[in-house]
């Protein structure tokens, strides 16, 4: 939802959708010739002949949002969002050493109730012939670890997908200069989305022309929002809550700052 509403700046330009394919299609960093370990990239992964056919692969694929393809020598405002990316951040620092990074943090119940019915749907199956897997096919992120899921019910698996996920990003965006990230809070979003999606465009050096602003329900959206939907899965959610407790301390730490 944010990336959709923040495409809809002017002069921001997108591949259109997550860049799933646009980053794994290079085959030296497909999961399958990494021995499907994990999406996780680090900065050695970023040689200068896999930084210039990354770049060379997202510029080609840019539009507005009017769907136009940026021109021979106009600057390039690029905006980024796939979940995976949560796992790359030294490897999209080195590639993209001009970028900024947005981290939008979300109550964790209802993010793991949005991961369980993303599994549970089926839409969302990421890597279906996963070697090893077993069980209902492998959906969202790859973390590391994934092996020592297997078995294990649903809310752990995604329990464990957020806790590795977040803990990463955690230890990777400390490492930025301050300048280079922003952060925001999705309830802060939905409560004022004006205000948020402003501050957000100033931060990051954005333009906003539209007099209003109404958020709208993103694409890839299975049910419709509601803040206690979580409590459709909340005795699971609450097993594994004390397991996340460092890494939502970590967090609120940040956002505090």
């Amino acid at each position: 939802m944010l990336f959709e509403t923040l495409a809809r700046a002017p002069g921001v330009l997108t591949i259109g959708d997550e860049s799933h394919q646009l980053i794994e299609g290079v085959p030296q960093l497909s999961p399958e010739a990494r021995g499907f370990e994990s999406n996780r990239l680090l900065a050695a992964d970023a040689t200068p002949v896999m930084t210039e056919t990354l770049r060379r692969r997202f510029y080609e694929a840019l539009r507005d949002r009017s769907g136009r393809r940026p021109q021979p020598g106009q600057p390039v405002r690029m905006l980024e969002k796939t979940p995976k990316n949560s796992l790359r951040v030294p490897f999209l620092a080195r590639v993209f050493p001009e970028a900024r990074f947005l981290y939008l943090y979300r109550d964790p119940r209802q993010v793991l109730s949005s991961m369980i019915e993303a599994w549970t749907t089926g839409r969302f199956r990421t890597y279906p012939q996963l070697p090893g897997w077993t069980g209902t096919q492998w959906s969202l992120l790859l973390v590391p670890g994934w092996r020592e899921l297997i078995g294990r019910p649903l809310h752990e698996i995604v329990a464990a997908q957020w806790n590795t996920a977040t803990r990463l990003l955690l230890d990777d965006l400390e490492t930025l200069p301050a300048e280079r990230l922003t952060i925001t809070r999705y309830d802060a979003l939905v409560a004022d989305p004006a205000a948020e999606i402003r501050r957000l465009c100033a931060a990051t050096g954005f333009d906003w022309d539209e007099p209003s602003l109404a958020l709208r329900l993103s694409k890839y959206t299975v049910s419709a929002p509601d803040a206690d939907k979580w409590r459709r899965h909340a005795a699971e959610i609450e097993a594994v809550l004390p397991s996340l407790a460092e890494q939502i301390a970590r967090v609120e730490r940040l956002t505090a700052r």
